[in-house]
């Protein structure tokens, strides 16, 4: 892999990171029910099953499980329950307004729970896998790659849809006030759950 290629690379990774999908979404839900350190740890939580995901499909586990047609229908099947799940959360707190005691006690989830939703929306999301295993074989050359090529390919994606999520939360983060109106939060509720529904519903007809 030279240089050159690796340049092209970041240019079409740079573009798929910017598209808004259900890392967006879980980030942006988190950040606006447990604030910047909910959202940080939901990135947190993302980088890590893509990271995971990542090096599956560098070490050639991801063909397995791709080919494995239970296992891949299984993890289809669980990603889109969970982002239905997550959407109709983000949902219910619009229909509700009432965010003065819904934020007390969201105030009180975990750390960890903040974290799982960041990782189960992504390690459920087989699409994050087809990425990695369509993207990737364009960019290394067989016989002159070597599996630190394919790892440096994966962790390049890891690492700029982590730098993305942190700026949109530094966004969200200067704007908190503005979100926090009564009105804007629920909107914004409405829309991300709505948007987590609806790629869920996506995913399944993608089968």
């Amino acid at each position: 892999m030279t240089w050159s290629s690796y340049g092209t690379y970041l240019i079409f990774v740079v573009l798929v990171v910017l598209a808004p999908g259900p890392d967006t979404m879980v980030t942006l839900k988190n950040a606006l029910a447990g604030g910047t350190r909910g959202g940080l740890l939901a990135i947190f939580g993302i980088a890590v099953g893509n990271f995971l995901q990542g090096t599956a499909v560098a070490l050639g586990l991801g063909t397995l499980i791709v080919r494995s047609q239970p296992l891949f229908s299984t993890l289809r099947w669980a990603g889109v329950a969970y982002l239905c799940y997550l959407g109709f959360q983000a949902l219910r707190g619009a229909w509700r307004g009432n965010y003065g005691m819904l934020d007390a006690l969201r105030s009180g989830a975990s750390g960890f729970r903040r974290w799982r939703e960041g990782f189960l929306s992504n390690i459920t999301n087989p699409k994050v896998l087809a990425l990695y295993l369509s993207v990737l074989p364009q960019f290394l050359e067989p016989g002159r790659t070597t599996a630190w090529d394919a790892l440096l390919l994966a962790y390049t994606v890891a690492v700029l849809g982590a730098v993305w999520l942190l700026v949109l939360m530094a966004l969200v983060h200067r704007v908190r006030l503005w979100l926090e109106r009564r009105r804007v939060r629920r909107s914004l509720d409405a829309i991300t759950g709505t948007a987590l529904i609806g790629f869920g519903i996506a995913l399944a007809a993608e089968g």
